[in-house]
């Protein structure tokens, strides 16, 4: 099982066009040489139970089917699992959807990871891991706070089939009900709680959210570090005048903006709060977050 990929395919990403597209894919892979096995979700969540059990059943590969949701469920099935493991090998094969993991890599999408998987390329990437007052979750993209989860939790009810104009159309609206607030926290064992008003909080493992939208330009998936961004109390205008630098990532060279490197959070919250996590939207009462390095091979 070591050597075969398990393909787990969530058959409703990008609308049901995935599913016209799935079967000349995995012809193309396994006329190259690679041995696949493909199962499909049926429910929120069942990619993570997919994924223990094929763990417990021996396979170490894996190839994501689908968009950031579905590779955000293979990762929690297969940590803390994997922790003390030989790093498992997570694919993506993003038909009919967009992957902003993926996007720090190419901008080709598909036709990039299907060449990947063929050449057999990968390389380390850290496991940002996230412990909350109910349990952990694992991550390998962003966890944001504030404007940002916002934007998704907005994106994901109201505009979920509408791609990238879903995003503009999320920001808009989030832009008239403009709020900023403080999320307290700390910093690698630092003793003053960071109590600030903020627009936005992100952790961040890769670059790339929303597909297009570069908001850790820095961040790198391999060196061990949480690239923390932080978007002070800017104004609406200031915001509208800067929301093309979200985009091409000179958002941080705004005065207000703060960029580091850290290696763990501790959150100060009285309460839960609104999270978007690898494109997941959530409400969690968020503890503490750190990193597992190199804990996990990505094709790419």
């Amino acid at each position: 099982m070591q050597d075969k990929y398990l393909a787990i395919v969530n058959p409703a990403a990008g609308g049901g066009r995935l599913t016209k597209l799935l079967g000349p894919a995995l012809e193309r892979l396994r006329a190259a040489g690679l041995q696949i096995e493909s199962v499909e979700t049926a429910a929120l969540g069942h990619a993570s139970d997919i994924t223990r059990k094929a763990w417990v059943e021996g396979y170490r590969k894996f190839i994501s089917v689908g968009g950031d949701g579905t590779s955000y469920e293979i990762i929690n099935g297969l940590f803390p699992r994997a922790d003390s493991a030989e790093p498992p090998t997570l694919a993506f094969l993003p038909l009919g959807t967009g992957n902003s993991f993926l996007r720090d890599f190419s901008d080709k999408g598909v036709e990039y990871a299907m060449e990947s998987l063929i050449a057999g390329r990968s390389r380390k990437c850290d496991v940002l891991r996230l412990r909350h007052q109910d349990g952990v979750l694992h991550y390998i993209n962003i966890l944001s706070i504030g404007f940002s989860a916002d934007v998704a939790t907005l994106r994901m009810r109201r505009f979920s089939t509408w791609g990238e104009i879903g995003y503009q159309a999320a920001i808009f609206i989030c832009l008239a009900r403009f709020r900023r607030q403080p999320f307290p926290l700390t910093v690698d064992g630092e003793q003053n709680i960071d109590r600030r008003s903020c627009l936005f909080l992100t952790f961040n493992n890769s670059k790339f959210t929303g597909g297009t939208m570069m908001i850790a330009p820095t961040a790198e998936v391999d060196d061990g570090l949480i690239e923390f961004v932080r978007w002070g109390p800017i104004g609406r205008i200031g915001l509208i005048r800067n929301l093309s630098g979200l985009y091409d990532g000179t958002h941080i060279k705004h005065p207000l903006a703060e960029v580091r490197k850290v290696r763990h959070i501790d959150f100060h919250l009285d309460a839960p709060v609104d999270v978007m996590i690898d494109g997941e939207v959530l409400t969690l009462h968020c503890q503490s977050l750190d990193v597992l390095p190199a804990a996990l091979n990505v094709v790419v």
